[in-house]
């Protein structure tokens, strides 16, 4: 079974909804999306010398085994979720606080 496929697509799955349900609108914001662009390009050069070395190494049956280079898809995809569920909350409990 591929558990890490299925946690990262999770991940996002749950962020986005996050999102959503929370009413940050982060997604639809333009500063998100280059701060994700400038987060990808940083992911990808240490990602990828992680996985180069390699010090990380992934369990075949656990992935999709499709790479970008050395990095596995499925760490981009729970790096977005990382980060995007860590900023929803952050947007959210500093609106919820800054009213009060």
């Amino acid at each position: 079974m591929k558990e890490y496929t299925i946690l990262s697509v999770l991940g996002v799955f749950i962020s986005v909804l996050a999102d959503l349900f929370l009413k940050t609108k982060l997604i639809l914001n333009k500063k998100f999306w280059i701060f994700w662009a400038v987060m990808f390009v940083l992911i990808f050069i240490v990602n990828g010398y992680l996985t180069w070395r390699p010090v990380v190494i992934y369990g075949e049956n656990f992935y999709l085994g499709l790479r970008l280079f050395t990095i596995p898809i499925e760490d981009f995809l729970f790096g977005f979720s990382l980060l995007t569920l860590n900023i929803v909350l952050w947007e959210y409990y500093n609106k919820k606080w800054v009213k009060k």
